[in-house]
This record gives C-alpha cells, structure tokens and sequence, in this order.
C-alpha cells in the first residue's frame, strides 16, 4: 500500500518540525539546528530513515523526538514555500555508514 498521502498530510501540519539524519545516527533539525534522536519506543530507532517529521520533542536523557513519520524532503519546499527553501532540503553529500539511512519509502 502507498502510504504517501498520508505521511504527506502529516507534514503538512508539522513542517516545522522535521529533522534530517547525521552521520553519528543523530538527527539535527532542519531550521534551528539542535540534536535530537528519534525515541527508543518508536518503531523507526531502528531502521533511522534520512528525513522525519515529528510532533513534539522530550528531554530526558537526550532530546527525543516522539510520534515520528519519514518524509521526502522535497514535500517540505512543496507543501511550506514560504518556510523552506530548495537550499534547505538539498542533500549536502556527505555519505552515511553503511546500512544508516535505509528505511521503507526508498
């Protein structure tokens, strides 16, 4: 099943909340930069997609976001012009570790 539209209506609602995969298996989000990790309940900590949107973040340990969803980052400049760039959403070419990055809407 294609699930696009669903998470495509997700991030409309919470583009501001979306955060792109590092190289250390972090995530920094894309406006104000700050690091945040995808929380240990979700069913995504372990599959690390590039690109989430999230609805809220939590501090304990670390910053965690919780009610995570894997997002095109191309859907951010379509679906909020006004607060994304092309700039913003352009992969910076850096190469993740073998097997990070690799989640289902590939």
């Amino acid at each position: 099943q294609n699930h696009d539209g669903v998470r495509k209506s997700i991030a409309s609602g919470f583009f501001y909340n979306t955060a792109r995969l590092q190289k250390d298996g972090s995530y920094k989000t894309v406006k104000n930069p700050q690091t945040v990790h995808i929380h240990p309940s979700s069913s995504l900590s372990q599959v690390l997609p590039r690109w989430v949107v999230y609805h809220e973040l939590v501090l304990t340990s670390k910053e965690y976001m919780r009610c995570v969803s894997e997002i095109k980052p191309e859907w951010l400049v379509e679906i909020a012009p006004h607060y994304y760039s092309k700039k913003d959403v352009l992969e910076d070419g850096k190469k993740l570790p073998k097997g990070k990055g690799r989640a289902g809407m590939e």
